[in-house]
């Protein structure tokens, strides 16, 4: 009998379309001859309850707030609904950008300085300690949106407003000049590592989500010289294991002359045809195809979980 796959899609968040655009190609793809594919559209958080009741297995396409911090998970261990992705507990420390960067600085893991601030009523000499220009972004975002680049003092204000819209805690960060690169993980396990070439200052929402042709960031599979190899995959190993990241996950990093600092780590990351993860698996040649990284995160997940591979 097939197993009964809901893929969760939507949400209440920011990142909601991301989410329908991520979530409406897993649809496309999934293995109908090994699952049977049930669309559940979250509209709001009781959803879950309500839509998710007989399904076999959550394949969560959600982004952002009652996506990626752990709500989700909670409620469908609660419900005795094996899922996929990361647990509760590293959703919530992957999530909070503040507390991921703690933990590992604490670790040994290189990354840029930074301040988080709550208000506009925030002290502009620390600021001047991290150095211009930085980075503001809601600390709990995701797909880069209210995220700037700020060059100036007085630009600093607008854009920690635009960011307070979407977080009660916004992230404003040391700008590393430097090149975008991507570690996607499953089941612990380092896969091709991609340069990010964005056609703008940085990986925004366009660059994310449009085709090359379109304003879109150019991914390709990087061969990094051996040392910086070596370092980068050990600094990916060390996120995994010090935020207890589970199933599979994306790292992405900075790399500014031959030195890596961590960026953030993504515990749900987008699963568009066009996305990071998928571009990294299918890299490795025939029989890695779309449809069969979705069954691979599913049977690692599930198996995590501990339940019978599918």
């Amino acid at each position: 009998m097939k197993k009964k796959i809901g893929v969760l899609m939507g949400g209440i968040s920011s990142e909601r379309e991301v989410s329908l655009m991520s979530s409406r190609e897993m649809v496309k793809y999934l293995d109908r001859t090994k699952f049977e594919v049930i669309p559940i559209e979250i509209n709001k958080k009781d959803d879950v309850l309500i839509k998710c009741k007989g399904i076999d297995f959550a394949l969560i396409g959600l982004h952002g707030e009652f996506g990626e911090d752990g709500c989700v998970q909670s409620i469908l261990s609660a419900m005795d609904i094996p899922y996929s992705g990361c647990g509760p507990k590293p959703s919530v420390l992957a999530m909070d950008k503040d507390t991921s960067k703690k933990i590992l600085r604490f670790a040994g893991v290189r990354t840029a300085d930074w301040v988080v601030v709550t208000s506009l009523d925030f002290d502009y000499d620390e600021i001047e300690g991290i150095g211009y220009p930085v980075f503001v972004k809601p600390n709990s975002g995701g797909s880069s949106i209210a995220t700037t680049l700020v060059s100036r003092p007085e630009d600093l204000e607008k854009a920690v407003k635009e960011a307070l819209k979407y977080d009660s805690e916004v992230m404003i960060e040391a700008y590393i000049k430097g090149d975008e690169i991507t570690i996607p993980m499953i089941d612990g396990e380092v896969y091709p590592i991609l340069a990010i070439e964005p056609q703008g200052e940085m990986f925004d929402f366009k660059s994310k989500y449009e085709k090359v042709e379109d304003g879109g960031a150019n991914l390709y599979v990087l061969e990094l010289e051996q040392s910086l190899k070596a370092e980068v995959e050990k600094m990916a190993l060390t996120t995994w294991h010090e935020l207890k990241l589970e199933s599979y996950a994306r790292i992405d990093m900075l790399v500014q002359d031959n030195v890596p600092y961590f960026l953030e780590a993504n515990t749900l990351p987008g699963m568009t045809s066009k996305s990071l993860l998928p571009t990294s698996y299918a890299s490795l040649g025939e029989g890695y195809s779309y449809t069969d990284l979705l069954t691979r995160l599913i049977e690692v997940s599930w198996d995590h979980k501990a339940r019978p591979r599918l």
